[in-house]
C-alpha cells in the first residue's frame, strides 16, 4: 500500500525531447495517473513540468517520463521536490506555451 500524501515535483527533462510528442505523452500519462499540473517546452531545448499527486502516482509518472515516447532520447530528469513555487493546484493537467 503506497503513501497517499500529496506531493509536488518540479521536473526538467534533458535530451531529445522536443518535436517528438513528449508533452502530449506526459499529459496523457498524468491524466491516466490522476496527476495535476502542467508541462511545457523551454527555449533551451528542455521540457519542464510541474506535477502534483500522490507519491505512487508521481513515481509512476517519473518512470514514464524517463522512457518517453518513441523517437525521444531522455538524457536526464532533474527533479526538485517542494512547495511548487507559488503554483496553484487546478486539478487538471495541461500543456503550456513554450518559455
Amino acid at each position: 500500500m503506497g503513501e497517499k500524501v500529496v506531493q509536488v515535483r518540479h521536473v526538467f527533462v534533458e535530451g531529445y525531447v522536443q518535436g517528438v510528442g513528449y508533452r502530449a505523452f506526459v499529459c496523457r500519462w498524468a491524466q491516466r495517473l490522476g496527476v495535476s499540473g502542467w508541462v511545457r517546452n523551454r527555449t533551451n531545448g528542455e521540457v519542464e513540468a510541474w506535477v502534483r499527486g500522490t507519491a505512487d502516482a508521481l513515481d509512476a509518472l517519473m518512470a514514464e517520463m524517463r522512457l518517453g515516447p518513441s523517437g525521444s532520447e531522455i538524457a536526464r530528469l532533474r527533479i526538485v521536490e517542494g512547495d511548487g513555487n507559488g503554483e496553484k493546484p487546478t486539478g487538471a493537467f495541461v500543456i503550456r506555451k513554450t518559455i
